[in-house]
């Protein structure tokens, strides 16, 4: 058994022992308890400290910078606290992780109303199901968009738009995906006042009904189909959100742009709630948990990181990715190397540089940037100028690249051996899994699926020869007329082959952004 391994079980055995978290017992020996207003810092600059409202609202913080708070201001849950999840709705849990969070800021029972709104059970219902030994999966499948991005685009349309009331401001959000966080932030936003959705997605990389989620609704809602990949999808996003001028200039407001992709605490913060809603339904004894996550864009591996850093007695964070393996190979060798990204049955993770992953590398005490030239277009990925405690990281996560043929054969084995249909992302999160274990499931372990089978109905059908069921919503939209706007202009080609944003796709952008909203 590798040292890593042995270091996971060691604390296994500790927290079943003791039933404390030993991260809970490091953190309050920092500070007893979080007291004021919590304040967010750029990843590229922590000079810039700002409340959640102006973090939310800026969305991309100064010099590029992603918004991220420090260990000591992350507040703690009490393990007695944890304990007394187990009899509560998915909305009461999510109070009681975000309120420490927010309390100076959205008064508790405006809070509290939102969230009972954001996760009413039969708008998003929410289940822990088993599948064998200790191994259960959480089904984030049955909200509107049948994808887990529902709980955090709920969560950021709330709370953006409490505070646009409150300030009589208007925004547009940016939004890039790469498969499933368009059509559940498009649903999220649509038909919100003072709110307007730009959403950038690849074309070519997006399943029909992944399209249809967003390019269906019309209203405020604007679908841009994007010549490139999903980074530069991201790109195009960052840019825009950095481009004040072009903002004052169509808006006579610069910070009229604002993003609900992963790279906002709108988004980070709710993502924290499923790893705690899970272990109040499988954890009996106080024992640890191990989380296993399919991960792209980093953005719920992050949201457990920080239920982690909460005090959530997780003992090992199981971080499964595609043929896109910059992070496995970094927690090996130590170097990130960012690739041409490669195409993968789970498609919403074809990401070759997370986003998120500015986050984790500074709250491991690291540094990681895309380097830009003065217009803004970036010309290095992931570039490493402090690295990160690897030590720490080695012991908290255990990563591995699942191959495209393994996914159907891991959705094939998953259905044979327990009758359990998993979709493509989900099924990454399974064989994760099951290889750190290998294959003895007596450690409890949660696997997150992130969306529903019937929207991957090709892939599903070639692993199990059976086609799932199309979701209700799903299938109105197949019949609705799609409104989508074209940013046909090549991207520029590295020459690893890689395709990074062209400065005339950004200008295609801006022209049409300006057709679309001159006079607003």
């Amino acid at each position: 058994m590798s040292s890593k391994i042995e270091r996971g079980f060691f604390w296994h055995i500790f927290y079943s022992l003791t039933g404390v978290s030993f991260r809970y017992i490091l953190s309050n020996a920092k500070t007893e308890s979080t007291m004021g207003q919590i304040t967010y810092y750029s990843t590229n600059d922590k000079s810039e400290r700002v409340n959640f409202e102006t973090a939310l609202m800026n969305g991309l913080a100064s010099n590029y910078g992603l918004y991220m708070l420090s260990k000591e201001d992350i507040p703690r849950q009490e393990p007695a606290g944890i304990k007394a999840m187990r009899g509560m709705s998915y909305a009461e849990i999510a109070f009681e992780v975000l309120y420490p969070f927010l309390q100076e800021e959205i008064m508790r029972a405006d809070l509290r109303e939102m969230l009972e709104d954001a996760y009413d059970d039969a708008a998003i219902p929410t289940k822990v199901g088993h599948v064998l030994g200790k191994t259960h999966i959480i089904w984030l499948t049955q909200g509107p968009t049948y994808s887990f991005k529902d709980y955090a685009a709920r969560f950021f349309g709330r709370t953006l738009n409490y505070f646009l009331k409150k300030s009589g401001l208007l925004r547009v959000v940016a939004v890039a995906t790469s498969g499933d966080t368009g059509g559940a932030v498009a649903d999220a936003l649509h038909g919100l006042e003072r709110i307007d959705n730009v959403v950038f997605f690849p074309k070519g990389s997006v399943t029909e009904r992944q399209r249809r989620q967003m390019t269906t609704l019309g209203g405020n809602v604007y679908a841009f189909e994007v010549n490139g990949d999903f980074d530069v999808c991201q790109a195009l996003a960052k840019r825009l959100l950095g481009d004040k001028e072009f903002a004052g200039e169509l808006f006579n407001d610069p910070d009229r742009f604002t993003s609900a992709n992963s790279i906002s605490v709108g988004r980070l913060l709710p993502q924290a709630v499923y790893p705690f809603f899970a272990y109040s339904r499988i954890a009996e004894y106080d024992e640890p948990m191990i989380a296993s996550v399919p991960s792209g864009n980093f953005g719920d591996m992050m949201g457990t990181v920080m239920a982690r850093e909460m005090g959530l007695p997780i003992s090992k964070i199981v971080c499964g990715v595609n043929e896109n393996d910059e992070f496995p190979e970094f927690l090996k060798t130590q170097e990130y190397i960012v690739r041409p990204s490669k195409k993968s049955p789970s498609s919403a993770m074809i990401v070759s540089n997370p986003s998120n992953f500015a986050r984790l590398i500074d709250l491991y005490g690291g540094h990681v940037y895309d380097k830009r030239d003065d217009t803004g277009n970036v010309i290095q990925e992931g570039v490493m100028d402090i690295r990160p405690d690897m030590e720490a990281m080695r012991g908290d996560f255990y990563s591995i690249s699942v191959s495209n043929p393994d996914h159907y054969a891991a959705m094939r084995e998953v259905y044979e051996h327990f009758g359990i249909i998993m979709e493509p992302h989900g099924v990454v999160g399974w064989r994760a899994l099951d290889t750190y274990l290998h294959g003895k499931h007596d450690w409890l372990a949660v696997i997150y699926e992130t969306a529903d089978p019937g929207k991957f109905p090709d892939d599903v059908e070639k692993a199990i020869g059976m086609t799932p069921d199309i979701p209700e919503r799903i299938a109105k939209q197949a019949k609705l007329e799609e409104r989508i706007y074209s940013i046909d202009n090549a991207p520029n080609v590295k020459e690893d082959g890689s395709v990074v944003l062209s400065d005339s796709q950004y200008q295609k952008a801006k022209e049409v952004i300006r057709t679309i909203f001159s006079g607003s």
